[in-house]
């Protein structure tokens, strides 16, 4: 079993995620490196991501899937690119839905 990673600014729960969560306030232009085997990643920041919200790992299409803990919350309303802020400003919503039941 892999277990989530953690380090000064980020935590990714999954290795299949392809979204972070930032664990302190993040400014535009700051480097998030991630050197563990399983993880590893690095991108600037694209913008100011508050505490706990999540940032992009990889660039994410319109449609694509939102991962998170390793199962799908969301898909993407529009292009995200690697170091964005993922929020509700930019993806749908699919988990606790009951008018999506059996729709996927």
């Amino acid at each position: 079993m892999i277990k989530s990673f953690s380090q000064e600014k980020i935590i990714i729960l999954h290795p299949q995620d392809n979204v972070g969560i930032i664990k302190k306030d993040v400014k535009k232009g700051e480097m998030i490196v991630i050197d563990k085997e399983e993880f590893r990643n690095s991108f600037k920041v694209r913008e100011n991501i508050p505490y706990r919200f999540k940032v992009a790992l990889k660039d994410i299409h319109i449609g694509d899937k939102i991962i998170k803990s390793g199962e799908i919350i969301g898909k993407a309303m529009q292009e995200i690119k690697k170091g964005e802020m993922v929020h509700v400003h930019n993806i749908e919503g699919l988990r606790g839905r009951g008018d999506l039941k059996n729709k996927e």
